[in-house]
Formats: C-alpha cells, sequence, structure tokens
C-alpha cells in the first residue's frame, strides 16, 4: 500500500513536470516568434528611417537594440553610427566615438552572422574610417583588411552594387598611389597592397 502511495505520488509528480516542461516550451517558443516578429519589425522600421533620410532618428531607434544578437540589426545600426558621425553637425569628439562605435557594432554583426554580405560590407568601410585616427601604418595594414572583406560581401552577393564600387575605389586608390606613399608602404610591410587600373 505504501509503494502503491508512493507510485501514485511518483506518476503525479512526473505528469506535473511533464506538463511544467511542456508549458515552458510553449512559452519559449512563442518568445522566440514575437522577438522575431519584433526584430522584423524594427528593421522595418529602420529601413523606411534610412529611405526617409532621418539619420538621428535611425540612429536613437537602432541604439536601443545595440545588446541584439541580430546580424541585421546590428549592421544597420553600424551604417547609423557612420551615418551620424558623417553628418556637419557632429561634433569631432563625437564623430570619433560613434566612428569606433560604428566598428564594435559592425564586428558584433560579423560574429553573429558570417555569412552576411552586409556585415562583411559594412565591417571593411568602418576600418576604413577608423584608419583615418590611427596614422599610415595601421591604414596601410588595415587595407588589406578591407578588401578581403569587400571581396567576401560580393561573393555573398555578387549583385550588391555598393561593394562592387568600394572595392572599385580600393583598387584605385591603390593604382594611382603617389610614389612616395608606394615607398613607405614598402618601408612598413614586406609586400603592401597593390592593385592596377585594369584590376
Amino acid at each position: 500500500q505504501v509503494l502503491g502511495k508512493g507510485f501514485k505520488r511518483g506518476v503525479v509528480l512526473s505528469a506535473g513536470s511533464f506538463l511544467v516542461y511542456e508549458a515552458y516550451g510553449l512559452i519559449s517558443r512563442f518568445a522566440e516568434v514575437h522577438a522575431s516578429a519584433k526584430v522584423e519589425e524594427v528593421i522595418e522600421q529602420a529601413d523606411y528611417l534610412y529611405g526617409s533620410g532621418e539619420t538621428e532618428k535611425l540612429y536613437h531607434l537602432l541604439v536601443q537594440h545595440k545588446t541584439s544578437e541580430d546580424a541585421e540589426l546590428l549592421w544597420r545600426l553600424a551604417r547609423a553610427s557612420r551615418d551620424l558621425a558623417q553628418l556637419s553637425s557632429t561634433s569631432a569628439e563625437e564623430k570619433k566615438q560613434l566612428v569606433y562605435e560604428a566598428l564594435e557594432y559592425a564586428k558584433k554583426a560579423l560574429e553573429r552572422n558570417e555569412s552576411n554580405f552586409a556585415a562583411h560590407k559594412w565591417y571593411a568601410i568602418c576600418i576604413s574610417d577608423v584608419g583615418d585616427y590611427e596614422g599610415i601604418k595601421s591604414k596601410i595594414a588595415n587595407a588589406f583588411v578591407i578588401k578581403e572583406h569587400f571581396q567576401r560581401a560580393i561573393e555573398l552577393n555578387p549583385k550588391d552594387a555598393t561593394s562592387i564600387h568600394l572595392m572599385g575605389i580600393w583598387c584605385y586608390s591603390f593604382a594611382d598611389m603617389p610614389w612616395y606613399q608606394r615607398k613607405i608602404a614598402a618601408v612598413l610591410f614586406a609586400t603592401p597592397p597593390t592593385s592596377t587600373y585594369k584590376e
């Protein structure tokens, strides 16, 4: 009889645990779907603001999601931070801070999704911007990384005109590099970045 009661209690507890587990699973799935829907909503709103040229509003919308794990949100935040840095109303101090912030967001977007072409594109753009604050050696060293990420962006999305255009600018910059800069590059690096007009 004692065994019987213990067995019944065990069955009741097991059933209760199972129900709790199932409920938790349903809540988790609902939360994921809800979070996904919210992300899509924010992206839709962000794209509308970007298309309308509302740079400040766009930045303030996206910066609320800076801890997001979604690469689509993060590269858009990198772009918004960079665009805000480019505004004439932004002070030199704020510009520098935003440029470095943009790089962090782009890097985070890449870490979250290595197959996202836009994350590669904006990471390359942001590294290039940071180079303006870090001197010629850093700028030349970063040139290799920039080229690699533009190439990867083009591989992932061969129809993205911006990535192709920026890759063209990269090639043109190194094909058109003045002789004295070439000399500096050769002193700093055994094989400095090079390109041709044909490329």
